[in-house]
């Protein structure tokens, strides 16, 4: 697709740069042309010179760039579907039914930067999608969240596609000196080919993910504490056994071993933890060397952090501080005192340790595989009441 040839008008139009410019920069080898004949490939690189000239860069340095074929992937934008077609922002707002500030909140949200107001038939047919589901009765103030979650996983993953692309097939390219051309277009061929498994696969895993949270919402539900009254809890909070696990002496561990080492370790930390958590157990986030994990069941995330540990026999070794409370729940996160309080937990933790509030206690009371020894009343940063803790250790 990328050595497809086109005229050198339909370079110009397709890159925003004037033919006569084009031209000189096929002539200078600023722009690899073979015998002045313009390809989608080569087009594609002359907006991609185009940009960095605007952002100061010399025609000589994107010379050398070029011939080293660093420029070779701005190709890839060929591959997207897209009109040139403008609409006003004021326009979206009638043809959807919202109001302009609400629609420049979305836009906003997916990616717009603020006071934009020149939309694409694209961003059009979004926000009518918006609408619909707005006008089904959902609520806005999760709406929003929602989109916000949308727009911030899609990111990371189109960040991550670009950069294992440029890391596993780009900069081989490079080190084995392909010219820059046919490296575009054998770039080009491989984006092609895999770029349309990305949306199966992505409904895949939504439509996998989305059945597994809905059994685990109903089986939260049926497990809640029959003597908690849930309409004493604020609207967007849940109550939820929050906990937050990480390497002990990691800093000191990196400076001794080094990045590659280290980051070795923390891979096979945090997969550790994704292969053994209970099934209804949830990784929020990782951050680093640290995992934040929620679970509707205390007693179960403790049981599995006692066993865990003990996998971790020498340094750098994890410790668990774990907590159960009311948090809020906004885009896909869980916020508060009650969080805030959890991570004080475990920065108190020693290696190898698991250590758990009191309420965590009534939720294990009984349990004859866990033992507890209370360390007495601590105080934790940022509370003004000392908290009392309890080291759990298998029975």
């Amino acid at each position: 697709m990328a050595d497809r040839r086109i005229s050198l008008s339909e370079a110009a139009r397709r890159s925003g740069v004037p033919a006569s410019t084009l031209k000189r920069w096929a002539e200078e080898k600023i722009v690899p042309v073979r015998r002045g004949r313009w390809t989608v490939a080569a087009a594609a690189q002359a907006r991609v010179v185009a940009r960095m000239r605007e952002r100061g860069y010399s025609l000589e340095d994107l010379r050398s760039a070029g011939q080293e074929g660093r420029l070779a992937f701005g190709f890839a934008e060929e591959l997207f579907t897209g009109s040139e077609e403008a609409i006003t922002l004021e326009q979206a707002a009638a043809e959807t039914g919202l109001e302009p500030e609400l629609v420049e909140r979305i836009l906003v949200i997916l990616g717009t930067p603020k006071g934009q107001r020149e939309l694409s038939k694209e961003d059009l047919a979004a926000l009518r999608h918006c609408a619909r589901v707005l006008a089904a009765g959902f609520p806005l103030v999760a709406f929003l969240q929602l989109v916000r979650v949308y727009a911030q996983s899609m990111r990371r993953i189109a960040d991550a596609e670009v950069r294992l692309f440029h890391l596993y097939v780009h900069e081989p390219l490079i080190r084995d000196a392909v010219p820059e051309l046919e490296m575009a277009e054998e770039m080009g061929d491989l984006v092609a080919d895999i770029l349309p498994l990305a949306a199966p696969l992505t409904e895949y895993l939504h439509e996998r993910y989305l059945r597994f949270f809905v059994e685990q919402d109903v089986v939260g539900h049926m497990e809640a504490d029959s003597a908690m009254d849930t309409a004493e809890i604020e609207l967007g909070h849940v109550h939820v056994a929050l906990c937050f696990i990480d390497l002990t002496g990691f800093t000191r561990y990196t400076e001794e071993e080094g990045d590659i080492e280290a980051l070795d370790v923390v891979e096979n930390f945090v997969a550790g933890v994704e292969g053994t958590l209970p099934r209804e157990a949830t990784i929020v986030k990782t951050i680093g060397d640290e995992v934040m994990v929620v679970s509707p069941d205390a007693a179960s995330l403790t049981r599995w952090a006692v066993d865990f540990l003990s996998r971790f026999p020498q340094r750098p070794q994890p410790r668990v501080g774990i907590h159960y409370g009311d948090a809020v729940y906004r885009d896909g996160d869980y916020f508060g005192s009650q969080v805030n309080l959890v991570h004080r937990v475990v920065n108190r933790a020693l290696a190898g340790e698991v250590l758990v509030t009191d309420a965590v206690c009534g939720a294990i009371a009984g349990n004859e595989s866990l033992e507890l020894e209370p360390i007495g009343e601590v105080s934790l940063k940022g509370f003004p009441t000392p908290t009392e803790l309890f080291v759990v250790r298998a029975r």
